[in-house]
């Protein structure tokens, strides 16, 4: 081959690999693709046997906040699996991380912020935000060795009036 016919075959190479390329991507994208916001692509799942999850959400004071949850943990072998609503008993001791009136054991609780104070989210809550920071949830219980079981929570984020979106 000579050299002049291999630095025409390198650059019909060069030209033509970006259209292979763009017509692959056309043709081997879903059909449903389309930009999502990053509030609105959220599901994270949480796990009965850790302390407070952050799920890489920041948080503006004035946003709101829609939370969805479901799936089965335990906070205790006696109680056996439930929802995110909890296991039904109200909490008795105060080392729960959330034990006022009508807090129950194993409710999927929320935070913003690492020293916020907890919220129950349940199997779901709307909130505007009265605080700043990132977005945390856990399992209202304070002995986490004999839990088992995640919850998947479901986070949409509508931002405040002059908060940017991140």
């Amino acid at each position: 081959m000579s050299s002049k016919s291999s630095t025409l075959w390198g650059w019909l190479l060069l030209l033509l690999t970006p259209a292979v390329v763009c017509a692959a991507t056309t043709v081997l994208r879903p059909l449903d693709w389309r930009p999502q916001a990053f509030e609105d692509a959220g599901s994270y799942t949480i796990y009965a046997y850790r302390q407070w999850q952050s799920v890489g959400i920041r948080v503006e004071r004035g946003d709101v906040l829609r939370l969805t949850a479901s799936g089965q943990w335990q906070y205790s072998p006696l109680v056996g699996l439930h929802g995110p609503e909890g296991g039904g008993k109200p909490v008795t001791v105060n080392t729960y991380p959330l034990s006022t009136y009508g807090a129950f054991g194993g409710t999927l609780l929320g935070r913003i912020g690492e020293d916020g104070p907890p919220f129950v989210v349940g199997r779901g809550t709307s909130l505007r935000a009265d605080a700043e920071g990132m977005l945390y949830f856990r399992i209202n219980d304070d002995l986490l060795g004999d839990n088992e079981g995640t919850v998947t929570v479901k986070v949409s984020v509508e931002r405040a009036a002059g908060n940017p979106s991140r």
